[in-house]
């Protein structure tokens, strides 16, 4: 696995959904832009982190993101 850490500002609205019949309850998905040389990078969190992202991440605010690259977007590592 790799691991990125990533630094930008949020430029789309978080799209979250619940998921049926998953071992996953809930998703995230975003867009950022990195800050160092303006690339835009699609972020997804899962279950907890999800919950998270929705209720404290808007459009325009700057974050710092854990996680690791899968297929071309990165996941949220989650705290275990």
């Amino acid at each position: 696995m790799n691991e990125v850490f990533l630094i930008g500002k949020v430029i789309t609205k978080v799209d979250f959904k619940f998921i049926i019949n998953s071992k996953r309850l809930s998703k995230a998905k975003f867009s950022i832009e990195i800050l160092e040389d303006r690339e835009i990078i699609n972020i997804v969190a899962y279950d907890e982190m999800a919950d998270y992202i929705y209720r404290n991440v808007k459009s325009e605010d700057i974050i710092m993101i854990n996680g690791y690259i899968e297929k071309n977007k990165v996941i949220i590592k989650t705290n275990q």
